[in-house]
């Protein structure tokens, strides 16, 4: 448990330019005291101890913003930034060295039993916002994106943005060199019909003055 909280602590000074010492880390970070809370519940839950496991869970919701189901596996040197709105399913499982913003939601897609949340491999980046979404893996060293809503598997060394989500940068590489806006392309599709029907208009009016 030493080495877990070394790791937490390792995470939050490397990542956060902010922090000015551990002891700001330790007693105003909730993030790092969501994850330490976690740890404690995830120990009863593993050991059949499930009411004494929510109870921990959901003190630590009370007190952080952040929510962690105990039966969720979190790796070594995790650090939820701000945290406010994180929700962390009940088989989700999240690698070491992991990034999580504010606002994000590892859940499941559908209420079977079973595995039916994500897998976060080593060194992921979820930025705020994102919702990963059923039983699929974002490989290791993987960013994904403000506001994306994943619900396919996502390669390693990949960025994903977008609803639903895509890949449009893979080991350095640029994928999809243009995102296809919806809104984009509804603004130009109503455009085109204006000019059309001011074409028409045009037309029906020089006929009746002719």
């Amino acid at each position: 448990m030493f080495d877990n909280f070394k790791s937490d602590i390792k995470a939050i000074k490397k990542n956060d330019p902010a922090l000015k010492s551990i002891f700001e880390a330790f007693f105003c970070y909730p993030g790092l005291k969501a994850i330490r809370s976690h740890r404690k519940a995830n120990w009863f839950y593993k050991r059949g101890c499930f009411f004494i496991a929510r109870v921990i869970s959901q003190f630590s919701r009370w007190r952080t913003g952040i929510e962690i189901h105990p039966g969720a596996n979190i790796g070594k040197g995790v650090f939820i930034d701000h945290g406010m709105g994180v929700v962390i399913g009940e088989t989700a499982v999240v690698g070491d060295d992991v990034i999580i913003y504010h606002g994000v939601t590892l859940g499941a897609s559908s209420i079977e039993k079973g595995k039916r949340h994500p897998t976060i491999k080593n060194g992921v980046i979820i930025s705020n916002g994102a919702k990963i979404l059923g039983n699929i893996v974002v490989g290791e060293n993987s960013k994904i994106g403000s506001g994306s809503v994943v619900v396919k598997d996502v390669p390693a060394n990949c960025t994903v943005v977008g609803i639903p989500g895509k890949v449009i940068i893979q080991n350095n590489r640029k994928i999809n060199k243009e995102m296809i806006d919806p809104v984009a392309q509804d603004i130009k599709y109503l455009k085109d019909r204006v000019s059309q029907l001011e074409e028409m208009v045009y037309e029906l009016t020089e006929t009746e003055i002719l």
